[in-house]
């Protein structure tokens, strides 16, 4: 997984998974707690999501909400949305997805 970005826009690329979870929780919680307004994360390279990588993606909602920041999901492609939409997280998220 790479991560890279600022306290306001983070993107993400390779699998949001049980091996790569920590260290983006991390780096995520940093911008979330350093920024200001919408925090954006990118997931337009993120090729593989689990159980894991969505109880994440629920964290982050959650702390950004704690912090008054607006969570959004940008480049949600096909594949993810599915996932999300499977565990109704699309209810909760708000989605934005990769640009035609």
């Amino acid at each position: 997984m790479h991560v890279w970005g600022d306290n306001s826009d983070l993107h993400l690329s390779g699998a949001l998974d049980v091996h790569s979870a920590a260290d983006v929780r991390s780096r995520v919680h940093e911008a979330i707690d350093g920024g200001e307004g919408d925090f954006v994360l990118d997931v337009s390279g993120v090729d593989a999501l689990d159980a894991t990588g969505l109880g994440l993606l629920v964290a982050i909602h959650r702390r950004a909400g704690r912090r008054e920041r607006r969570f959004i999901l940008r480049g949600v492609t096909p594949a993810v949305h599915r996932v999300l939409v499977i565990t109704r997280l699309n209810r909760i998220l708000i989605l934005q997805p990769v640009a035609a």
